[in-house]
């Protein structure tokens, strides 16, 4: 099907299913008014990213690739509040995305459970050896780094947490062993990786929607010593 008939198949799903939302709809005008690119995952895809998180009682949740905080909206409103332990932390590179995440994040109300750190995230990653371990993670950034990204959130995950990872099939591309694309070479380098790593069992759904032809990978940290296929 035409990318038209799957935008207008989400929005019936959006408009039925999800339900519109004043302070989400805000923070994607926020970000457009900024100059960001639309890249936020779909209304559908952040409200699925908080049912896993309500799914296994999150309480602490780590995102790596905030751009203007659509995605952490959905998934701090997912967590018990601030005082009874819900916590997110959201690490981004650009300063000025994250100027307007934090707004965003006043303005749904959640500024008090989500917090964003600024810096490249392989550089911020290790400090939060100390503030584990994370119920779940969520990698939505630069695609070129995203198996050390993995590898970090199986580090400060759990056994039984979750790790999500967006924009992995990339229209196709995925399976281009020809590729010179740094981004594909990233989520080639995971999946290869996924194929033979005992710590974690994954798989990865494709999507097509108001965001074109991709998909992500959903994985679950293994308990020690005991790997699943």
């Amino acid at each position: 099907m035409p990318l038209d008939k799957w935008s207008a198949v989400d929005d019936y799903i959006n408009a039925s299913v999800v339900r519109p939302d004043e302070a989400l709809e805000a923070a994607l005008r926020a970000t457009a008014e900024a100059g960001m690119p639309p890249i936020a995952v779909s209304a559908a895809q952040g409200k699925l990213l908080a049912i896993l998180a309500r799914m296994i009682g999150a309480t602490r949740v780590l995102e790596i690739g905030t751009l203007g905080a659509y995605s952490t909206i959905w998934l701090a409103r997912a967590l018990p509040a601030a005082s009874a332990g819900g916590k997110l932390i959201s690490l981004e590179i650009d300063p000025k995305h994250a100027d307007v995440a934090r707004k965003n994040l006043v303005n749904a109300g959640v500024d008090a459970t989500a917090e964003v750190r600024v810096g490249p995230a392989l550089e911020t990653l290790p400090a939060l050896q100390s503030e584990g371990p994370f119920d779940m993670t969520f990698i939505d950034a630069d695609k070129v780094n995203i198996p050390a990204y993995f590898d970090w959130a199986v580090k400060l995950g759990r056994p039984g947490s979750i790790i999500v990872v967006d924009n992995v099939v990339r229209d196709g591309k995925l399976i281009d062993e020809s590729t010179t694309d740094p981004n594909v070479e990233g989520v080639r380098r995971l999946h290869e990786a996924l194929s033979s790593d005992g710590r974690v069992t994954a798989t990865t759904i494709q999507t097509v929607g108001s965001k074109g032809y991709d998909g992500f990978t959903v994985a679950l940290v293994n308990p020690a010593g005991n790997p699943a296929g």
